[in-house]
């Protein structure tokens, strides 16, 4: 098959199917194993972790949505429900009125901090348990390019 047949080879139909049969498997089972250990979703997570790793634990709601990768109208409505449970804040820009931060609470960055290790642990279980430094390479390679190649 060349490329122009409208059709993936064999090979890249298998790697694809693999691919998105992951998309859904490995944050279900992420999300399950945060819901079952913190009472955090995976969106939740991070959440959290994008505003620790922030200066100041802030961030400008749509700069979260963008690193996020979320439309704003869906991370407002999350950060509403975040703020519910005190996980999050939400402050007014002094120098622009009509943009908002996003604030990490001492209560999320507790959340956070109980969450991590369980968090951690699945996912070197789930994706790196079987990987050497070879492989973790070409894996982040290939992750990257794909990265690169849909923010382009």
């Amino acid at each position: 098959m060349d490329d122009d047949d409208g059709w993936l080879s064999p090979a890249q139909q298998r790697a694809w199917r693999h691919w998105v049969a992951l998309g859904t498997a490995l944050p279900a089972r992420l999300t399950r194993q945060l819901q079952e250990e913190s009472g955090l979703s995976l969106a939740d997570y991070d959440v959290l972790v994008a505003l620790s790793e922030a200066p100041d634990a802030r961030l400008r709601v749509g700069d979260l949505a963008a690193a996020a990768g979320w439309e704003r109208s869906r991370l407002s409505h999350h950060l509403r429900r975040m703020g519910g449970r005190d996980l999050v804040a939400r402050e007014e820009c002094a120098d622009d009125g009509r943009g908002a931060w996003a604030v990490l609470t001492p209560t999320g960055r507790d959340a956070l901090d109980r969450a991590a290790p369980g968090h951690v642990r699945s996912v070197r279980e789930l994706v790196f348990a079987d990987l050497d430094e070879a492989e973790l390479a070409v894996l982040e390679r290939v992750l990257r390019g794909v990265l690169e190649r849909t923010r382009g």
